[in-house]
Protein backbone atom coordinates (compact mmCIF):
# COMPACT_ATOMS: atom_id res chain seq x y z
CA UNK A 1 0.00 0.00 0.00
CA UNK A 2 1.55 3.46 -0.95
CA UNK A 3 1.42 6.24 2.03
CA UNK A 4 -0.15 9.58 1.34
CA UNK A 5 3.07 11.14 1.03
CA UNK A 6 4.25 8.53 -1.61
CA UNK A 7 0.56 9.30 -3.53
CA UNK A 8 1.44 12.86 -3.28
CA UNK A 9 4.68 12.77 -4.85
CA UNK A 10 3.69 10.20 -7.63
CA UNK A 11 0.50 12.34 -8.08
CA UNK A 12 3.25 15.54 -8.38
CA UNK A 13 5.77 13.90 -10.38
CA UNK A 14 3.00 12.95 -13.19
CA UNK A 15 1.30 16.36 -13.48
CA UNK A 16 4.55 17.81 -13.82
CA UNK A 17 5.57 15.41 -16.79
CA UNK A 18 1.88 16.30 -18.38
CA UNK A 19 3.09 19.83 -17.97
CA UNK A 20 6.80 19.77 -19.22
CA UNK A 21 4.94 17.31 -22.56
CA UNK A 22 2.42 19.96 -23.25
CA UNK A 23 4.63 22.73 -22.51
CA UNK A 24 7.51 21.50 -24.68
CA UNK A 25 5.20 21.21 -28.02
CA UNK A 26 3.83 24.70 -27.84
CA UNK A 27 5.60 26.02 -30.66
CA UNK A 28 4.70 24.60 -33.77
CA UNK A 29 7.52 25.15 -36.59
CA UNK A 30 9.03 23.32 -39.85
CA UNK A 31 12.54 23.34 -40.90
CA UNK A 32 13.06 23.37 -44.47
CA UNK A 33 16.43 23.14 -45.75
CA UNK A 34 17.26 23.54 -49.87
CA UNK A 35 20.38 23.43 -51.70
CA UNK A 36 22.40 22.67 -54.95
CA UNK A 37 23.98 19.33 -55.04
CA UNK A 38 26.98 19.67 -57.21
CA UNK A 39 28.03 16.48 -57.65
CA UNK A 40 24.85 15.13 -58.49
CA UNK A 41 23.10 18.57 -60.45
CA UNK A 42 20.04 18.36 -58.55
CA UNK A 43 18.30 20.89 -55.77
CA UNK A 44 18.06 18.69 -52.50
CA UNK A 45 15.07 19.66 -50.40
CA UNK A 46 15.01 18.50 -46.63
CA UNK A 47 11.72 18.81 -44.53
CA UNK A 48 11.31 18.74 -40.69
CA UNK A 49 8.61 18.40 -38.88
CA UNK A 50 7.42 17.32 -35.48
CA UNK A 51 5.95 13.56 -35.66
CA UNK A 52 3.01 14.41 -33.02
CA UNK A 53 2.24 17.20 -35.99
CA UNK A 54 2.12 14.93 -39.04
CA UNK A 55 0.01 12.61 -36.89
CA UNK A 56 -2.38 15.04 -35.64
CA UNK A 57 -2.72 16.07 -38.94
CA UNK A 58 -3.60 12.81 -40.34
CA UNK A 59 -5.77 12.09 -38.32
CA UNK A 60 -7.60 15.04 -38.40
CA UNK A 61 -8.07 14.96 -42.44
CA UNK A 62 -9.09 10.66 -42.24
CA UNK A 63 -10.24 9.77 -38.81
CA UNK A 64 -7.67 7.28 -38.06
CA UNK A 65 -4.47 6.36 -37.18
CA UNK A 66 -1.36 6.24 -39.77
CA UNK A 67 1.87 4.01 -39.88
CA UNK A 68 4.30 6.34 -41.75
CA UNK A 69 6.51 3.72 -42.27
CA UNK A 70 3.70 1.65 -44.67
CA UNK A 71 4.33 2.77 -48.42
CA UNK A 72 0.27 3.55 -48.45
CA UNK A 73 0.20 5.60 -45.28
CA UNK A 74 3.36 6.93 -46.81
CA UNK A 75 1.86 7.64 -50.14
CA UNK A 76 -1.23 9.81 -48.22
CA UNK A 77 1.85 12.19 -46.49
CA UNK A 78 3.50 12.50 -50.10
CA UNK A 79 0.03 13.80 -51.80
CA UNK A 80 -0.36 16.24 -48.41
CA UNK A 81 2.77 17.70 -49.03
CA UNK A 82 2.96 18.07 -52.60
CA UNK A 83 -0.31 20.03 -52.72
CA UNK A 84 1.19 22.22 -49.95
CA UNK A 85 4.62 22.72 -51.03
CA UNK A 86 5.93 23.64 -54.36
CA UNK A 87 8.98 26.07 -56.29
CA UNK A 88 8.53 28.42 -59.53
CA UNK A 89 10.80 29.42 -61.85
CA UNK A 90 11.14 32.45 -62.92
CA UNK A 91 8.67 31.84 -65.53
CA UNK A 92 6.32 30.71 -63.06
CA UNK A 93 6.14 27.10 -63.83
CA UNK A 94 6.74 24.63 -61.25
CA UNK A 95 9.90 23.12 -61.36
CA UNK A 96 9.24 18.69 -61.09
CA UNK A 97 9.64 18.43 -57.25
CA UNK A 98 10.33 14.62 -56.70
CA UNK A 99 9.92 12.46 -53.81
CA UNK A 100 13.11 10.38 -52.61
CA UNK A 101 11.22 9.16 -49.73
CA UNK A 102 11.25 9.97 -45.42
CA UNK A 103 12.68 8.89 -42.20
CA UNK A 104 10.33 8.73 -39.50
CA UNK A 105 11.26 9.16 -35.51
CA UNK A 106 9.69 9.31 -31.92
CA UNK A 107 10.01 13.55 -32.68
CA UNK A 108 10.23 14.46 -35.98
CA UNK A 109 9.36 13.39 -39.35
CA UNK A 110 11.95 13.76 -42.34
CA UNK A 111 11.08 14.14 -45.91
CA UNK A 112 13.59 14.35 -48.36
CA UNK A 113 12.74 15.44 -52.10
CA UNK A 114 15.21 16.63 -55.01
CA UNK A 115 14.76 18.77 -58.35
CA UNK A 116 16.98 16.30 -60.75
CA UNK A 117 19.22 18.24 -63.08
CA UNK A 118 18.50 21.63 -61.76
CA UNK A 119 20.48 24.35 -60.13
CA UNK A 120 18.64 26.20 -57.10
CA UNK A 121 19.19 29.30 -59.34
CA UNK A 122 16.27 28.44 -61.03
CA UNK A 123 14.26 28.79 -58.36
CA UNK A 124 12.17 32.09 -58.31
CA UNK A 125 9.44 31.79 -55.51
CA UNK A 126 8.30 29.08 -53.12
CA UNK A 127 4.99 28.21 -51.95
CA UNK A 128 4.77 26.52 -48.33
CA UNK A 129 1.34 26.06 -46.56
CA UNK A 130 2.71 22.65 -44.76
CA UNK A 131 0.45 22.37 -41.98
CA UNK A 132 -0.41 26.11 -41.81
CA UNK A 133 -3.97 24.90 -43.28
CA UNK A 134 -4.41 23.07 -39.94
CA UNK A 135 -2.51 25.00 -37.28
CA UNK A 136 -2.92 28.74 -37.19
CA UNK A 137 0.50 29.24 -35.35
CA UNK A 138 2.44 27.23 -37.62
CA UNK A 139 5.47 29.02 -38.99
CA UNK A 140 7.50 27.02 -41.51
CA UNK A 141 11.11 28.41 -42.17
CA UNK A 142 12.94 27.33 -45.75
CA UNK A 143 16.45 28.39 -45.79
CA UNK A 144 18.17 28.13 -49.22
CA UNK A 145 22.30 27.48 -49.46
CA UNK A 146 23.19 29.13 -52.95
CA UNK A 147 26.23 29.68 -54.32
CA UNK A 148 27.08 32.62 -52.51
CA UNK A 149 24.46 33.30 -50.33
CA UNK A 150 21.96 32.05 -47.60
CA UNK A 151 18.66 33.27 -47.90
CA UNK A 152 15.85 32.47 -45.32
CA UNK A 153 12.04 32.92 -45.87
CA UNK A 154 9.32 32.43 -42.76
CA UNK A 155 6.28 30.75 -44.15
CA UNK A 156 2.72 31.42 -42.11
CA UNK A 157 -0.82 31.07 -42.70
CA UNK A 158 -0.96 34.68 -44.30
CA UNK A 159 1.85 34.42 -46.31
CA UNK A 160 1.96 31.12 -48.36
CA UNK A 161 4.00 32.36 -50.85
CA UNK A 162 7.18 34.21 -51.22
CA UNK A 163 9.52 35.47 -53.92
CA UNK A 164 13.13 33.77 -53.57
CA UNK A 165 15.10 37.29 -55.07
Amino acid sequence: MIGRRARTLLAATVLACCCAAAWAHQFHVGITDVSFNARTGSTEIVHTYMTDDIDALLANLYQRQFDLTQPEHEAVLRKYIEKRFWMRSADSQRLPIRWVGLRVGAESVVIYQEIENTPLSKTAAIHDEVLTDFIAEQSNTVTLHGKDMITTLIFERKNPDQGVR
